[in-house]
């Protein structure tokens, strides 16, 4: 299949073309503004399919929104029909074509000229009005609230809020390529002349910049926010790619004694807690039990062994565990514990715990195994 993406390196553009060449489409005609319409022309002869994703969204000439959404679009139709090519077109169009604004009435245009031509050459024609577009590589500052956000919160830079109250309805860019895929393979979403993404999200600004700044904090606090819904897990997602290229990496606190050090890694007031340490040759660590706290211990370097014993009860188990053979130990409550280095090398072991380490509330109990 050959495919056209006019708009190729916009925002939907570069994440389409990614996705198609992540299924093993190869003959992908790339079309942007600075290109000939001889190419355009050359193009269109050959394709069977076209992604009009084209178009002007921002101006200071109110002239460029008909020049380049609904005269570009006249355009590529009469060079389509010029060449009898009868492939599909899927447009992209905008919320704001309900709207009696400059840009919403040339989209609106477009999609008018779209439709006229499907019903004069039977062709099937797809009109996405797309809702407010978020994800890696929009460009910020520019018409995305959310990649303006993301930009400025991780340089520290003051973002504007107008009004916190104000509800936006954001679209993840995945699952606008996830519909544009199936409009591809004919299994589009429809609601009468038009087709829609199924997925999207209602939220307020204040909300969104809420959690952005809880994203940005993370690396101090090492508290992660819950990204127990698609939502924030795409969000998150799309914060940590504006991140400045030489910004992407942040130190560990080392507490370090005698035996070796721990750091903090990952903490989570959902899912506890994660641990590094190292170990010296012949220390031991723990020796001690919880009442409510449950742990994980995962050896990745070196030997040791891992003691446990049911507090009151005088038998003591004993694991060995090694890094060449990756074994996780689950610590129950009630047993006092003990890791010990019985190695030449230091032991590196990685902890979870099932809660964040409250100094006020340790639930940390001293007894030897």
């Amino acid at each position: 299949m050959k495919i056209l993406v006019t708009g190729a390196n916009g925002f939907v553009g570069k994440n389409l073309i990614a996705e198609l060449k992540n299924r093993g489409i190869s003959e992908i005609f790339e079309f942007t503004r600075k290109d000939n319409l001889a190419l355009l022309d050359e193009y269109l002869r050959e394709c069977n399919f076209v992604f009009h994703l084209a178009g002007v969204n921002r101006s200071q000439d109110e002239d460029e929104f008909m020049d380049g959404n609904f005269s570009f679009t006249k355009t590529l139709l009469e060079l389509l029909k010029k060449h009898g090519n009868l492939a599909p077109v899927l447009m992209t169009s905008s919320i704001q074509a309900e709207l009696n604004n400059t840009y919403g009435k040339s989209k609106k245009a477009g999609e008018e000229l779209l439709f006229a031509y499907s019903k004069k050459m039977g062709v099937r024609t797809l009109v996405y009005r797309l809702p407010n577009l978020f994800g890696k590589w929009c460009r910020p500052n520019y018409n995305s609230a959310v990649a303006t956000f993301c930009y400025n919160i991780a340089r520290n830079i003051e973002i504007q809020i107008h009004d916190p109250n104000k509800e936006i309805i954001l679209c993840y860019i995945n699952d606008a390529i996830a519909e544009f895929i199936r409009a591809l393979e004919c299994k589009e979403t429809r609601d009468g002349a038009f087709c829609y993404v199924p997925v999207t999200n209602k939220i307020k600004l204040g909300v969104l910049a809420e959690k952005l700044y809880a994203f940005s904090k993370n690396r101090d606090s090492l508290v992660m926010p819950s990204l127990e819904n698609a939502f924030d897990r795409a969000l998150y997602g799309t914060y940590l790619s504006y991140l400045e290229e030489d910004n992407l990496s942040y130190k560990l606190k080392k507490n370090m004694d005698n035996r070796g050090w721990l750091a903090e890694f990952i903490k989570s007031d959902s899912m506890g807690q994660i641990f590094i340490s190292k170990t010296k040759p012949g220390i031991t660590r723990g020796n001690h039990w919880h009442h409510t706290k449950v742990e994980k211990f995962l050896v990745i370097q070196g030997e040791a062994v891992i003691k446990f014993r049911k507090v009151g009860n005088e038998e003591v188990l004993k694991y060995k565990v090694s890094g060449e053979n990756p074994e996780v130990v689950d610590i129950p409550v009630g047993f006092t514990h003990s890791i010990e280095n019985t190695g030449d090398e230091d032991v590196i072991t990685i902890f979870w715990a099932s809660e964040i380490f409250n100094p006020n509330k340790p639930d940390t109990f001293y007894l030897e195994v």
